[in-house]
């Protein structure tokens, strides 16, 4: 039989030879830059909203005619990320270079926009003119964009025709070149590693029209680290709860007209689902994968219907989803 000292001794060798098999382990969750490195993303962002009438409510000409109404945004940007220098804070000041865009567009369920940079029918669209283009920015350790340091040549590309180039230009926006290149997921605290288990939050606000804004706290749980490739590989779940005291700032903020029209969504029952996925590469210090899908619902009915009446019921809902994703490093 084995004694303790015998135990402790096999228990130490199999954690270093089998360092995925339950041994306890931590990770520094932050971005390592090196000038000159280069790496391929892609970012794939879509939004989507939607009312659904039912029952009773048909009876309405118009509701019957359009019982169903949808809006939906996609839009999938492939890009090379190139680390130009670090100051001494240890930012990064990178260049990006658009290589291929995808935008999808429909609205009260007419297509409006469908445009392929890889196919010859969009050759005329100004979102071509985005293609082989740059802007700089610059990214801190944890993830966040700093600052837009310059997107100007890139926005002088497209043109100034308004009409012609909204998307293009909303897409060179500094809003949405933040919202792109920043990753939340990762720990805020500064030089502290994470243990398996060990939990990190962040704050994230969505406005949904006339049901208003939405606040929610996103708790974040370093759930393993395994060996792929000769690489160690953290992954991390996300699942988010309402922040009612965000909320309640987001909702002070408000103009009456909109508090007014938040009025509306207290009448609506409200389910919802916010979860996410990190996959960290440790020993490179960067992003492999990162998504997030948020779905909510509201739902009211009609809760005195006539008699032999079917109620009326309204539907709303409403998804967000954001991933990034490394193509080639």
């Amino acid at each position: 039989m084995l004694n303790k000292i015998s135990i402790v001794i096999l228990t130490a060798v199999i954690c270093l030879l089998l360092p995925a098999a339950g041994c306890s382990r931590s990770a520094y969750l932050t971005l390592k830059f090196t000038a000159g490195d280069s790496t391929i993303y892609k970012v794939t962002t879509e939004t989507e909203d939607s009312v659904k009438f039912e029952g009773s409510l048909l009876d309405d000409p118009i509701l019957k005619n359009k019982p169903y109404q949808r809006n939906y945004s996609r839009t999938e940007i492939t890009f090379a990320q190139q680390i130009q220098s670090i100051d001494d804070k240890g930012n990064a000041v990178t260049n990006i270079t658009i290589q291929g865009l995808k935008c999808l567009s429909i609205y009260q369920n007419n297509p409006m926009l469908d445009f392929d940079s890889s196919e010859e029918k969009g050759k005329s669209n100004p979102l071509t003119k985005l293609i082989g283009q740059s802007y700089t920015i610059k990214i801190a350790p944890k993830g966040q964009v700093v600052s837009v340091v310059d997107a100007n040549d890139a926005k002088a590309t497209v043109g100034d025709n308004p009409q012609a180039a909204q998307r293009a230009l909303m897409l060179l926006s500094e809003d949405e070149i933040k919202k792109r290149h920043s990753i939340s997921a990762l720990p805020a605290t500064g030089g502290n590693t994470i243990k398996i288990g060990d939990k990190w939050s962040s704050l994230s606000t969505f406005s949904f029209r006339q049901m208003g804004p939405k606040a929610y706290e996103r708790i974040y749980t370093l759930k393993k680290i395994k060996n792929v490739n000769n690489r160690q590989l953290a992954v991390t779940e996300m699942n988010a709860i309402p922040s009612s005291e965000t909320a309640r700032q987001l909702h002070q903020e408000q103009s009456p007209i909109q508090s007014g029209m938040n009025i509306i969504s207290n009448l609506f029952d409200n389910v919802e689902t916010y979860t996410g996925r990190l996959w960290f590469d440790l020993t490179a210090g960067r992003i492999e994968k990162y998504l997030e899908t948020l779905q909510t619902e509201w739902i009211m009915a009609n809760p005195n219907p006539k008699k032999d009446e079917e109620p009326g019921v309204i539907r709303m809902k409403a998804m967000r989803f954001y991933s990034i994703e490394m193509v080639e490093r």
